[in-house]
């Protein structure tokens, strides 16, 4: 019972390890699609081949981002081979993750329904 506790918890500390790693390794990236990026999330599949890495960026096209990212996606392996202490060390994926821009037009939104509703 115990070993498969502590397989979601490996799982989650390999994402948050990972996601830290790329963090630093992303600053090392010269390509000017990338610009700005924060990694948001890692979900690594339970046989830990793949990871999925959301992520957010400041400025520029996102898609072109993306696309930047994933070229890069095999230097930023080889970098997280050398830091992290795993037999298998995933295949990235990265994913522009589109909540936090949700969340800012929704803010947007309702900051324009206050103001419309002091108004009246």
């Amino acid at each position: 019972m115990r070993h498969k506790r502590s397989i979601p918890n490996r799982a989650y500390r390999v994402s948050d390890q990972i996601q830290r790693d790329l963090a630093e390794l992303l600053r090392g990236l010269k390509d000017p699609r990338i610009g700005l990026v924060t990694i948001n999330a890692v979900e690594v599949s339970p046989d830990y081949a793949h990871a999925k890495v959301w992520f957010s960026q400041l400025g520029g096209d996102p898609a072109d981002c993306e696309r930047a990212l994933n070229e890069a996606a095999g230097f930023l392996r080889n970098g997280l081979f050398k830091r992290l202490a795993i037999h298998t060390v995933p295949t990235l994926h990265f994913v522009f993750d589109r909540s936090t821009e949700r969340a800012a037009d929704l803010g947007a939104l309702i900051a324009k329904a206050n103001a419309d509703r002091a108004k009246d």
